[in-house]
């Protein structure tokens, strides 16, 4: 899956033997397991980002659909791959509504339709809360690369990941707002 975001990582430089030559160690994300599917980081992650970014307090929604997501309407998906000592994906998913909301916070501008500044506000959002992620685990940030966001827009579509590794899958709320995101892992090196 992703395999544009792949790279050929897996061993990290641990300092330098006795003539000055660098040593490698490999570097193996299974011993951080436990903190990268940990529930309570992606929730930060998303915290963080919709605060700082955005000026908005957001929280994970007891909901489990999105407010904005009834049949038949339109809805946005952003996805950034994920590659190198992990492969997999961040998935933003929001209806029209809230998309053009994030949209207007990010820009000071209101928006009626899906245009081309929503859809880029939204792989943008995807790439921050994928990087910000993946900064909060040190084997990550320095080994997993991000790809180009794709955006997704369309009535009545789904997204199939085959067999994940592990995945986190959260509704958030702000306001009136809902949006989930996504962290779908089909391995780990």
């Amino acid at each position: 899956m992703f395999n544009g975001v792949r790279e050929g990582t897996g061993a990290a430089l641990t300092g330098s033997d006795e003539n000055g030559s660098a040593k490698r160690k490999r570097v193996s994300l299974r011993e951080s397991l436990e903190l990268i599917t940990d529930p309570r980081n992606l929730d930060a992650t998303v915290e963080e980002i919709f605060q700082m970014m955005l000026g908005i307090d957001c929280r994970r929604a007891t909901e489990t659909v999105l407010a904005d997501a009834e049949s038949g309407t339109e809805s946005l998906t952003a996805v950034v791959g994920l590659g190198g000592a992990l492969s997999g994906a961040c998935i933003f998913r929001s209806g029209a509504m809230t998309a053009r909301k994030i949209a207007g916070l990010m820009t000071g501008m209101e928006f009626e339709n899906i245009d081309d500044t929503v859809k880029d506000g939204m792989g943008e959002i995807c790439n921050m809360l994928a990087g910000a992620w993946k900064g909060r685990v040190p084997e990550l940030a320095a080994h997993c690369g991000l790809s180009v966001p794709a955006v997704i827009v369309g009535h009545d579509y789904s997204l199939h990941v085959q067999a994940p590794e592990f995945q986190l899958h959260h509704l958030y709320r702000f306001e009136d707002a809902t949006f989930e995101v996504t962290i779908v892992c089909d391995g780990l090196k």
